[in-house]
């Protein structure tokens, strides 16, 4: 018998609930695979200090390298804009639902005024400002049960999570409804997954291949292109989103002041063939309006 696939994650209730899902639908598209999930702790799960950027791939980047594992399964916005050559990205299946959520202490609905709201997002943190100046933003780091877990016991009222970890996690109804794409952009790539392979080596074969949702791709090659060409880094006021409507791709892009009190946002559209060459320009036309420094503004 042919020895299961080994498949890095990492170690989080969310990372396993993600990759168990992508496993199913793999196993669906034939029946012969089998998978051994392989549990991997990053840098990114070990230090949660204020102000850094986290990397929750490095250390599954490497098992992969080494061919400890035969694939990875990681949330597409932690991936790096531009991809190791050394890797295949085999894969994204259907995306699951891109917008932000308010948890609330206690069950509730409505924020109340002054309310104190955790959260290590600077996105998250302008955007909730601009929507709501009278809060109190404060650092809340860790995966979604460890900040849920810190909000319960803690004197925080309330986070901003991705409803989609919510969602596969079954504890969206903890939360609020969801907030407004109007005011909420996601991050580039939010909800969307990524199954990795050694470049050239994918076991997967057509499973792999039916698995992909070509609208989910376009739109997530679109963000991610947006959020090159300001800068690259995950640690910016930056938010993106790609939808596909009758064949064409749009792509909208925001970049913030860290207060939330300035902002700018386009969108481009077209084919989805052509889905990082629209993001790209649609960052280059944000940058050629000041996007670049308004993102790096520094708030006193």
């Amino acid at each position: 018998m042919t020895p299961p696939l080994r498949v890095g994650t990492r170690r989080s209730l969310l990372a396993r609930a993600q990759t168990g899902l992508v496993l199913a639908q793999l196993a669906r598209l034939d029946p012969a695979l089998r998978f051994e999930e392989v549990p991997v702790e990053t840098s990114g799960d070990r230090d949660r200090s204020p102000g850094g950027s986290p990397d929750f791939t490095d250390a599954i980047d490497r098992a992969l390298l080494r061919g400890s594992i035969d694939l990875a399964i990681h949330s597409a916005k932690d991936l790096p804009v531009r991809l190791d050559p050394r890797f295949d990205w085999v894969a994204s299946p259907r995306r699951e639902d891109p917008r932000d959520c308010l948890v609330i202490r206690g069950g509730r609905r409505v924020l109340s005024r002054s309310a104190r709201v955790g959260s290590s997002s600077l996105r998250r943190r302008a955007q909730l400002l601009r929507w709501r100046p009278d809060v109190k933003v404060v650092e809340l780091r860790g995966n979604v049960d460890r900040r849920l877990a810190q909000l319960k016991g803690g004197d925080l009222d309330a986070t901003i999570l991705a409803r989609a970890g919510l969602l596969r996690l079954g504890r969206v109804r903890e939360a609020s409804s969801p907030l407004p794409l109007t005011d909420f952009l996601p991050a580039p790539a939010q909800g969307a997954l990524a199954v990795l392979a050694r470049a050239g080596e994918s076991p997967l074969g057509p499973a792999g291949e039916r698995l992909d949702h070509a609208p989910t791709r376009a739109a997530v090659a679109a963000e991610r292109a947006f959020a090159g060409a300001l800068g690259g880094n995950c640690n910016l006021p930056v938010a993106a989103l790609g939808r596909v409507r009758a064949g064409r791709l749009q792509v909208t892009g925001e970049v913030l002041r860290a207060d939330g009190q300035l902002s700018l946002r386009a969108a481009r559209s077209g084919a989805m063939h052509d889905a990082s060459r629209l993001g790209a320009e649609l960052g280059a036309a944000l940058v050629d309006r000041g996007g670049r420094e308004l993102v790096r503004a520094r708030i006193a």
